[in-house]
């Protein structure tokens, strides 16, 4: 099942962003999560968090979701920016299942792009991606 993030969630949130985060070599201050952390379950400033739960309702994988505005439409577009699944719930469909609850977020917020990039090299996730959408031609570029 996914639903949103509940506060009683925050330890497994932690240790699924956590190790997500680890996954890709990088840290995060502890200010910065409190305040991701908040943002998310508030949803406010645009994002909003949502986790796979297993039958005892302990979430096992997670994705954070940013909507904001465009310049080239009215609409709103939605950036998938995080998306991660225990290695205990990988291959049974949990993240599959996350994608597809962040498309039909994105079309009840009248969402009308939902976005997401990912390292060249995580070929395991591709797999999936590539089966629920379209690898574009864009380059990403980030101030050094």
């Amino acid at each position: 099942m996914i639903r949103p993030l509940m506060a009683t969630d925050r330890a497994a949130w932690d240790q699924l962003f956590g190790e997500y985060i680890t996954f890709y070599k990088a840290t995060v201050p502890t200010e910065v999560l409190d305040l991701t952390w908040q943002r998310l379950l508030n949803q406010t400033d645009g994002m909003m968090g949502l986790v796979a739960v297993d039958a005892d309702d302990v979430p096992v994988g997670l994705v954070h979701l940013v909507f904001h505005r465009s310049t080239w439409g009215r609409d709103w577009y939605c950036y998938l920016e995080d998306l991660y699944v225990s290695p205990t719930a990988r291959g049974q469909g949990v993240g599959e299942a996350l994608i597809r609850a962040t498309y039909a977020e994105a079309d009840k917020r009248g969402a009308s792009r939902v976005y997401w990039t990912t390292e060249e090299t995580n070929t395991t996730a591709r797999r999936v991606y590539d089966r629920l959408a379209t690898v574009t031609e864009y380059v990403v570029y980030r101030r050094s």
